[in-house]
């Protein structure tokens, strides 16, 4: 199981800390990555991280302001958005996958799921 925490409302330019904790499961195992849903929108790739921390993986629209990190000792992920814009505003899932194929940004690569959580971005 996925628990995602740290949404709330921030003003743009603002930082916002998100974190992905597994309970049940070793994160330590899986690929991880963040997608976000934005109201209307289909579900839409942030970030990724493989098992070890080695490699990343972003969203053009995001580059150079989040960056996506592993505590495995810790269980958790971190997704550390700086610079938030409103267009940033979405509903953040936290996703594993446990398979080592399947590319990183596509929806359908994850097979778990956390509940999300709301990030809102004010002008």
């Amino acid at each position: 199981q996925l628990q995602a925490s740290g949404g709330g409302l921030v003003q743009a330019g603002g930082s916002l800390r998100l974190s992905c904790a597994a309970s049940g499961r070793t994160i330590a195992r899986y690929r991880t990555g963040w997608f976000r849903q934005a109201p209307g929108k289909a579900r839409e790739f942030v970030a990724a991280i493989t098992q070890s921390g080695g490699s990343t993986s972003y969203a053009d629209s995001v580059k150079g302001r989040f960056t996506i990190s592993r505590d495995n000792a810790k269980n958790t992920v971190y997704l550390q958005m700086n610079t938030l814009k409103p267009e940033d505003t979405a509903v953040y899932y936290c996703a594993a996958t446990s398979t080592l194929d399947g590319l990183a940004y596509v929806f359908s690569t994850y097979n778990y799921w956390g509940q999300g959580t709301l990030v809102t971005v004010s002008s």
